[in-house]
């Protein structure tokens, strides 16, 4: 199985480009971050059209994720457990029969936290941070194949990014948002890139801004963490990096994992 997150930054402006993806790359499950639009308006016949369920977890303008599949979910959960006050949506789960028994898949969008002193976006980050981490603690204790598929807005190590010193002092990379990340994947979550590869200059984001693309000043903060039971299935990744020079790209590309599911 082909299993992609992409934070496809607004689905109204990408959906040719979405679909032109899909075309190509046909992932078995796509999972879309900051698709901008509420689900009543997410454009979801053309991908239907094209072979895949859509389900999605949207709001106005901001965030939203969506789970695109070739095969229907079992069970759909929306928003991440943990705090009833947040209304924020940045989460949704997918259960999937799968040759092998069951499969778990979350399109999660992480809170960026920017600016880091601000008193209200760091504290929600890294306490949206805690409760992913106590999330993945009961699906773990489940042991069945799980991807907590996203744009977690973390920059893992230094190796990460183009510059780490031009990130020093950002909400992404700073020592307490990569200890959070730190202390999910000490779970036994892994990230599957990295599994697969030691590469450097190897990039999921690229800025708008100062010809970033161009000048490839990129940094890696959309990941596949893997339960130990999906880790022993995966077979490889890889970074849909040429997707960033279409035309109105969103700022992020696909990242992908195969799978012997």
């Amino acid at each position: 199985m082909k299993i992609a997150t992409w934070n496809i930054n607004g689905i109204k402006a990408r959906i040719d480009n979405l679909l032109q993806w899909l075309e190509a790359a046909s992932p078995d499950i796509a999972c879309l971050q900051e698709i901008k639009s509420v689900d009543e308006s997410f454009p979801r016949e053309p991908i239907e059209a094209l072979g895949y369920h859509v389900e999605t977890h949207g709001q106005k303008g901001f965030n939203g994720v969506a789970l695109l599949s070739k095969v229907r979910p079992d069970e759909v959960n929306r928003g991440l457990p943990g705090d009833a006050t947040d209304e924020q949506a940045r989460f949704i789960e997918g259960v999937f029969s799968v040759p092998s028994g069951v499969l778990r898949v979350c399109s999660l969008y992480l809170p960026n936290g920017n600016p880091a002193d601000d008193p209200v976006k760091y504290p929600y980050k890294l306490a949206w941070m805690e409760r992913l981490k106590r999330f993945a603690e009961e699906r773990l204790a489940l042991e069945e194949p799980l991807i907590l598929a996203g744009d977690y807005n973390v920059i893992p190590q230094p190796h990460d990014c183009f510059d780490p010193s031009v990130w020093a002092q950002d909400a992404l990379f700073l020592p307490e948002t990569r200890a959070a990340f730190r202390r999910l994947t000490n779970l036994g979550l892994t990230d599957a890139v990295r599994a697969t590869t030691d590469a450097v200059k190897l990039y999921s984001f690229w800025d708008y801004q100062a010809g970033a693309w161009q000048k490839n000043n990129g940094i890696r903060i959309d990941h596949l963490l893997t339960s130990p039971e999906a880790t022993d299935r995966l077979i490889s990744t890889e970074i849909d990096r040429q997707v960033r020079s279409w035309e109105k790209p969103s700022d992020h590309v696909p990242v992908i994992g195969h799978f012997a599911f």
